[in-house]
Order: structure tokens, then sequence, then C-alpha cells
């Protein structure tokens, strides 16, 4: 059963969102996990601290969380939300793809994480420069991350525990989870998430421009086009933005 969400999220800012180039200081509500299906919620994006959505996938056995946050505290509320609903902390956290906001707080995480090869390779060289450079080398990438750091809070960086290349097959319990590779226009490094029972693909940034210069590659669009349909998903979920059709999503993994 896929729950009745889909559009409740507006397009305006979509963008803004993603890059929280909007500086205004907003006061924050308390987050709360949606319900996406019987076996899926998220926790839900934030914008001035530019915090992605967070997944929850519920097996028999166990659990699996997708991406793992901007730093320990957004860990902490996550879990909180979790708490709150009597849904266990996942075992497993597997990473979109080695930005900061969707795996720096993994050292305050439950359980294990997963990534491709490549995302391990980035965070362990980009955990190099910041032990070079300073805490600064990091900080200086955009204001949502000095707020996210404000009061001196610790800069962890690990990579993940376990990987993977091409795809792997989890069973969390009568609840089996695509892990694959897939081409995309935000990073070279992109993993997506299918749970097929519950017609539901994680895409975190994978359908975004480049970060650093906004740009999109319109062939890499289209080979990201190619695995999304491949998944015939009914609902996707991407990382600043609320969950939406299949053909929504492809639509606007076109746009600027």
């Amino acid at each position: 059963m896929i729950y009745s969400i889909l559009g409740l999220h507006t397009r305006k800012n979509r963008q803004a969102g993603f890059y929280a180039r909007n500086g205004a200081r907003k006061r924050r509500k308390k987050m709360k996990l949606t319900r996406l299906s019987d076996r899926i919620w998220y926790f839900p994006m934030e914008e001035e601290r530019d915090r992605p959505n967070l997944g929850y996938i519920r097996g028999d056995r166990w659990s699996l969380a997708v991406d793992a946050g901007h730093s320990d505290d957004h860990v902490r509320t996550f879990y909180q939300a979790l708490e709150e609903e009597g849904l266990p902390l996942p075992a497993l956290t597997v990473f979109t793809h080695w930005h900061w906001d969707h795996t720096f707080g993994f050292h305050a995480a439950n359980g294990l994480s997963l990534a491709n090869r490549r995302t391990s390779q980035y965070l362990r060289a980009f955990r190099e420069k910041v032990a070079r450079e300073g805490r600064e080398a990091f900080l200086s990438l955009h204001e949502s991350v000095q707020r996210e750091y404000a009061g001196g809070r610790p800069v962890i960086i690990l990579p993940a525990d376990l990987e993977y290349e091409g795809q792997m097959l989890l069973d969390a319990g009568n609840c089996p989870i695509r892990v694959f590779q897939a081409p995309a226009p935000h990073t070279d490094d992109s993993t997506l998430v299918s749970v097929p029972k519950d017609k539901a693909l994680f895409l975190g940034d994978a359908p975004y421009s480049v970060f650093e210069t906004g740009e999109k590659d319109r062939a890499l669009c289209r080979r990201l086009e190619a695995a999304i349909r491949e998944t015939k998903a009914e609902i996707c979920l991407e990382g600043h933005y609320g969950p939406q059709t299949l053909e929504k999503t492809v639509s606007d993994l076109y746009e600027d």
C-alpha cells in the first residue's frame, strides 16, 4: 500500500532548497516521520541547514536507513523520530553519494554503513583534505554548512564500513532491497535504493545539477532516466524534495 502524499510539496524553490541559497533564518519546527508505504518512512528535509530527506525501510528482521545526515545532531533528531513511532534503529545505512549532508552524520549512527567504492574514496580524500587544511576547508563550502556546524560541532568523516560495486541485493526480512549504482548529472558516485514490493525508489541527489557549477549533462540525464524507469517505481523520493511519481521525477530531471 502506498500512502497518498504525492504532490504535497510545491515545485517552486526546489533548487533554492537544494542549494540553500536563501540566507534568511527561519524558525525551526520539529520534524516528524512521514510514511510512504507499509514498510517505508522518511524524515523530511530542512532548507536552512540543507539537511536532506533521510529514508527508513523496515524489514521483518532488520531495518535500513537511506543516508546518514549532515551531522550528529541530524542523526539524533532522526532517531528520536523513529523512537517516537516505536521503530527500531537501522542496522544498516546506505549512502546515496559522498556529499557531506548525506554522510557526515554517520559517526553518530547505529550499525554499519554501505556505499559504492567511489563514494568511500571521495570520503577518504575529503577527510585527508580537512586533516591537512583544517575545518575551514569544510565550513567555507557554504553558509548552510556553517549553520549546521555552529558552536564548534566536530567534523568527523567516515568512509563506509562496507563497499559494493555495480549492485547489491539485500533482504531485510520479507522486504527485498536493491542497492545499485547509476549514472547521474549530480555526481559520478550515485547510488539508488529500490524497494520493489513497495514500488518505491530513493534517488538521493542524483537528478540535480553539479553542486559547484550548476551545470547538468543531458546525456547523463537520459541514462539516469533509463535507470529510474527500469525500477518501475510508483513513488520516488529525492534528497531535497518531497515524494513524487516516476513520471514527475523524470520530467523534473530535465529542468535546470
